[in-house]
């Protein structure tokens, strides 16, 4: 890729990422209740005012992160934003679970009630991006430590014991390993640790490397296809669920990949993130005639269907 057309793609990046930065500052914040609406239209308008805790997370993440690191987003309006969406996801999202620790919903109303509660991990993992990235622009020590404790409560229900969850293992269910598991849980690893002490960087770096070997795990195929479940053991299921493919979910795992690289020195595994889980992906995943990624895809060719093995 010559100079002239890499610089034209970080120019289209720096106006796209202003565009959606300004809609979301505009239209999103709910001034009156806290938090932010996440269900906008094109032009504006919020056509459901449910608030899903993910993108709550999201939202306070992406905030903090532009305000920390790009110099032309350090602004007191975006730091003010990212401070109320955190103190509403600290009052709100967290609810008792049947164990002893805690969850957080999947959805709530716009002055904070519980409406909905996923057996899943993923409200967690985007409620400690959210206060992980606060505490380092804030200073608020408790506010990393909450962070800390919730991903050892995240990492014990992957790893340990997930019956807090709620999700019972039927008897007909293969166990599985779904690739949007151990991607997130890289992802929040190298969110935690980076520019931390070596303590923490230490206390997770094997479930770090767990996660590594399990994305892998997902290479198919003789190497030409990222399945999205496969077995415990790294085999390709039968049936649809074995079939499905997450071109989008693929970049991300590719994205997470080299970061950790950057921390590793692992040329080998810089090779498969760009070419298995990025270039490869990208070109299967791409829709040829009216742009933009395919959500799902089967790797037979057949409609594909998605399980909805983790959201019940």
């Amino acid at each position: 890729m010559s100079d002239v057309m890499l610089e034209r793609y970080r120019e289209n990046i720096r106006e796209e990422l202003d565009r959606v930065v300004n809609f979301w500052m505009t239209y999103s914040h709910d001034t009156e209740h806290g938090g932010f609406f996440t269900c906008i239209g094109k032009d504006g308008q919020i056509y459901d005012e449910l608030k899903y805790v993910w993108l709550q997370g999201r939202q306070v993440w992406m905030y903090c992160r532009l305000y920390r690191t790009m110099e032309r987003f350090h602004k007191q309006d975006i730091l003010e934003a990212a401070k109320a969406g955190g103190k509403f996801l600290r009052q709100f999202a967290r609810v008792p679970s049947n164990g002893q620790t805690w969850k957080c919903a999947f959805c709530l109303t716009k002055e904070g009630k519980v409406v909905k509660i996923q057996r899943t991990i993923f409200s967690e993992c985007f409620y400690i991006m959210a206060l992980d990235e606060l505490s380092r622009v804030t200073g608020d020590k408790d506010m990393q430590a909450e962070a800390e404790q919730m991903m050892d409560h995240v990492i014990h229900w992957v790893r340990v014991d997930p019956s807090e969850l709620g999700r019972t293992q039927l008897s007909g269910a293969e166990p599985v390993n779904s690739m949007a598991v151990p991607m997130m849980l890289l992802c929040l690893v190298q969110q935690l640790t980076e520019e931390r002490d070596h303590d923490l960087v230490e206390k997770y770096r094997e479930t770090g490397n767990w996660c590594v070997k399990q994305i892998l795990q997902h290479i198919q195929r003789d190497g030409m296809a990222i399945l999205e479940n496969v077995s415990l053991e790294g085999a390709e299921l039968n049936g649809c669920q074995g079939r499905l493919q997450n071109p989008g979910h693929a970049l991300e795992a590719g994205w997470f990949l080299l970061q950790y690289c950057a921390t590793t020195g692992d040329e080998s595994l810089q090779l498969k993130a760009i070419n298995q889980f990025i270039e490869l992906q990208f070109q299967r995943g791409w829709d040829k005639q009216h742009g933009g990624l395919f959500y799902f895809l089967d790797v037979d060719g057949h409609c594909p269907t998605q399980v909805r093995m983790l959201s019940v």
